[in-house]
């Protein structure tokens, strides 16, 4: 059995937003807020989007 979780946006995910570091060759928002959300609920983000590999620790990247 595999458990999702859906999580609404919370203010606690915007704040940690901020501390997600801004990389030059990937700006994506939506990405950034992806991983501040995975850090703040303590979960693991999986992910295709090799994008994401700039963040090492925060995203484990599948491709």
């Amino acid at each position: 059995m595999i458990d999702i979780l859906l999580s609404p946006i919370e203010n606690q995910h915007i704040y940690q937003y901020n501390n997600i570091p801004l990389i030059e060759d990937h700006r994506d928002p939506f990405d950034r807020l992806l991983v501040a959300t995975a850090v703040q609920e303590e979960v693991t983000l999986l992910s295709a989007d090799e994008k994401l590999s700039f963040y090492p620790g925060l995203a484990k990247v599948f491709w």
